[in-house]
């Protein structure tokens, strides 16, 4: 069968196919231009060194969701973003061709992959054995999937039996139909939508839009993503970002959020109590990692919310050969929490090799974090999969999955690196959590320590409120060779709760709203050596005795016992020496500021300004005619410098030649 026959039969049958081409790079891009040249089509170019027109990188593929193309490339022989690739899956109109370019199938499992330096924490590419031998697996027991490896002919194998597919024709089909007139019935309340990509989810937005009376908002987090629902709404279309929506005084009788799950929850859940009625839409299943949890997490706090999902394709056929492959390949199976796991509970670890000798354990794990935790994406998985450093530890029962923890390895950096990461003057890859303590707190070696950060914990729907979460914690602690575990999270009273069940103490709160929670990050510490015991004491009690001028800054109180002493001790010394000679930020030096300003009484327009006047930044620029917050952060450090030097100059100089030597280090 040739490529011009298949294009036939995959419009006639409303399906899609994966095109992997294996082999050197200089022929593969042959073949890539022979189908071009065969077929007619968009052939959209995907990747980071783009060679044939119209083309963009996986990163900017998202500014092209909502369009639809016929056929593509999608060059993954440096580096495989899985999650571009699913995305441009979802972009392909039935009848086409998604094109794979992929290095030899004998060597790709060897070969570094560049996009590994996103997610894996390493300074250079890694190679990435698990997941390629993965997902060759996956395209080898898939008939449909065209192999087309170099010195071989392509395998086209013939179609099956299949009806013709009638494609929508911009009425609402059958489940569309359901739920709208459903939706229009609502007097007040919540409604949400889910569906994987494709079955018409906007499209439904947008008919709801041009049938219902009165005012209603769009708002999502790109517009450019909404292109689907103005097309439906034609002039009922309104869009607002909703960052601008919240801070507005706009009514309207309708709401309707695209993508929620994407939105800070405090952001979502601000604009959905706002409005009388409002309809969430979000894909599940996806490139997006969303998930499932997007209704356990976040669905589950509204009363009355009524749900609704979307199951068949209306973009191509039911039981697409491309769409099936993908979600094999990328595990967006979320049917794990469907069925409750039943009886005892066993605890068990799990290392990354599990991917080759118990793929089914490793790939549930993944399943229940994804279904539980709504922001678990592919390149999570790609993460799981290969990353150095990472951990699992399983409860499990006789049937099925109840729980999953997954950690990373932290710290164990050289004092030299540690010293040079709290001065501001080095920011190496990854430990997340140890490169905070360093660079916010108050011990220039906290980073020399080893610790596990717990990456996500996750507990089956069905078993929760069981204490599972804490065992799993407790598991991992008893034998961990570390001096701590840790956590880093988006602030909550509820989550904070957990983890203080969990034994852990808080050590540091962010300064900034994280964008994806909306929250402040946390971060707590449970001590498992004497040397964690000490570092944790350290960092709490600086936490403690800051917590009042923290408080002022960021609006929001931290659990702590508030410990103020307005004596400047020796710690306030290093710490004010550090930002005054070195690098370290205004946010982990105010409180130490503070001291300082108490202390003195020269007029210091720039600190006291921003220490004790909370003006922002653009208002001292204006004031002291300075150029911008470079030349404000520099006088803030010159000013400092001069105040140190004038209550002890010998002291102020010595710690200085000490901090600037720690930027020179082997």
């Amino acid at each position: 069968m040739s490529f011009e026959h298949l294009i036939t039969e995959l419009r006639r049958t409303g399906h899609r196919r994966l095109v992997v081409l294996s082999g050197e790079a200089h022929w593969s891009l042959a073949q890539a231009l022979s189908l071009r040249n065969t077929l007619p089509g968009d052939w959209l170019w995907v990747g980071d060194d783009a060679s044939i027109e119209p083309c963009c990188t996986p990163r900017a593929l998202s500014g092209l969701l909502g369009r639809e193309f016929r056929h593509a490339f999608f060059d993954a022989r440096s580096g495989f973003d899985v999650a571009a690739f699913a995305a441009l899956s979802g972009t392909l109109q039935a009848g086409s061709l998604l094109v794979l370019l992929v290095p030899p199938l004998l060597s790709w499992a060897e070969k570094p992959d560049s996009d590994s330096l996103r997610w894996s924490d390493s300074p250079e590419p890694i190679a990435t054995p698990h997941f390629v031998r993965h997902f060759c697996q996956v395209m080898s027991a898939d008939p449909d999937v065209i192999l087309w490896q170099q010195h071989q002919a392509p395998h086209l194998h013939a179609f099956p039996p299949a009806p013709d597919w009638r494609p929508a024709n911009g009425e609402p089909q059958r489940e569309q139909s359901d739920i709208l007139t459903s939706l229009l019935t609502m007097s007040h309340g919540l409604a949400a939508v889910t569906a994987p990509r494709g079955r018409g989810k906007s499209a439904l937005a947008g008919m709801l839009l041009n049938r219902i009376q009165g005012r209603a908002v769009v708002t999502a987090p790109a517009k450019a993503a909404t292109e689907v629902i103005a097309h439906f709404a034609g002039d009922r279309y309104y869009f607002a970002a909703p960052d601008a929506l919240a801070a507005s005084d706009i009514q309207a009788d309708w709401l309707i959020v695209d993508e929620a799950a994407a939105m800070p929850g405090p952001l979502l859940e601000k604009l959905v109590r706002r409005f009388p009625r409002v309809l969430l839409t979000t894909t599940v299943q996806g490139y997006e990692g969303t998930g499932r949890g997007f209704l356990l997490k976040f669905c589950a706090r509204f009363t009355g919310l009524q749900r609704y999902t979307l199951l068949t394709p209306i973009r191509w056929a039911a039981g697409c050969p491309l769409e099936r492959v993908v979600a094999q390949a990328l595990l967006f199976n979320d049917e794990l929490i469907d069925s409750t796991p039943q009886g005892e509970v066993h605890f068990t670890s799990l290392e990354p090799q599990s991917w080759e000798s118990h793929s089914a354990l490793a790939a549930n794990v993944y399943e229940l974090l994804c279904a539980a935790h709504y922001r678990t994406s592919p390149l999570d998985l790609r993460r799981m999969m290969d990353a150095p450093g990472q951990h699992f530890s399983v409860a499990k029962t006789n049937s099925a999955i109840a729980g999953a923890l997954w950690l990373v390895d932290e710290g164990g950096l050289s004092a030299e690196l540690s010293r040079a990461v709290w001065a501001g003057f080095r920011r190496p890859r990854g430990n997340l959590v140890a490169q905070s303590l360093a660079a916010h707190g108050g011990n220039p070696l906290a980073a020399v320590l080893k610790g596990r950060r717990v990456t996500r914990v996750a507990v089956h729907p069905q078993r929760q409120r069981e204490g599972i979460g804490q065992q799993l914690i407790r598991s991992v602690s008893q034998v961990a060779q570390q001096d701590y575990v840790s956590v880093s999270f988006g602030y909550t009273e509820e989550l904070w709760r957990f983890w203080q069940r969990c034994g852990f103490v808080l050590v540091r709160m962010g300064s900034h709203r994280e964008a994806s929670s909306g929250c402040y990050t946390a971060m707590a510490l449970l001590p498992l050596s004497d040397a964690g015991q000490a570092l944790c004491e350290q960092e709490h009690r600086r936490l403690c005795r800051d917590a009042r001028v923290l408080e002022a800054w960021n609006r929001e109180k931290i659990p702590v016992k508030d410990s103020w002493d307005a004596t400047l001790n020796d710690d306030d010394w290093l710490e004010l020496a550090g930002f005054a000679f070195a690098h370290r930020p205004f946010s982990s030096s105010v409180a130490a500021l503070t001291r300082l300003l108490l202390v003195v009484d020269a007029p210091l327009a720039a600190l006291r300004g921003k220490a004790e006047g909370h003006k922002d930044d653009a208002q001292l620029c204006a004031e002291l005619a300075l150029s911008g917050r470079k030349a404000l952060l520099a006088l803030f450090r010159s000013e400092t410098a001069h105040t140190l030097e004038g209550l002890d100059k010998s002291r102020a100089q010595q710690l200085k030649r000490d901090i600037l030597q720690w930027q020179f280090f082997q």
